[in-house]
């Protein structure tokens, strides 16, 4: 079920992003501001699909999880690159972009045990 609703996120918000109604647009336009938005948001969206419809297939989950684990790696950078809009005043009062940034611990830790049931697996076959 992790590994199923993973996927669901990342495509869903991925589609969102490739049709420009992500509300996540205006805060990648910001972080990413050295490239044209109308063409990177897009481009993350169909990669950040590609890589939910790869944890679909289980034989790629570790390919796949590394490349989320990079995508999450990413998704750290707007708190170096505009902080302003993570915290109000300190990192210990987040905004809602900010809450959503530290959310995705919760994703990463998701794809760490998908990753390593999918090696257990393979050790026991």
């Amino acid at each position: 079920m992790l590994r199923v609703s993973l996927a669901i996120v990342y495509i869903w918000f991925g589609a969102l992003k490739v049709f420009e109604t992500s509300p996540a647009e205006k805060l990648v336009q910001e972080t990413v501001y050295w490239l044209e938005p109308s063409i990177f948001v897009p481009l993350l969206g169909i990669a950040e699909m590609m890589i939910g419809f790869g944890l679909l297939i289980k034989k790629w989950t570790p390919i796949v999880t590394v490349l989320l684990l990079l995508h999450m790696f990413v998704t750290f950078f707007p708190i170096v690159v505009v902080p302003k809009l993570c915290f109000n005043t300190t990192l210990f009062y987040p905004t809602l972009i900010g809450q959503c940034i530290v959310k995705n611990l919760v994703l990463i830790a998701t794809a760490l045990v998908i990753v390593g049931k999918h090696n257990k697996n393979l050790c026991t076959n």
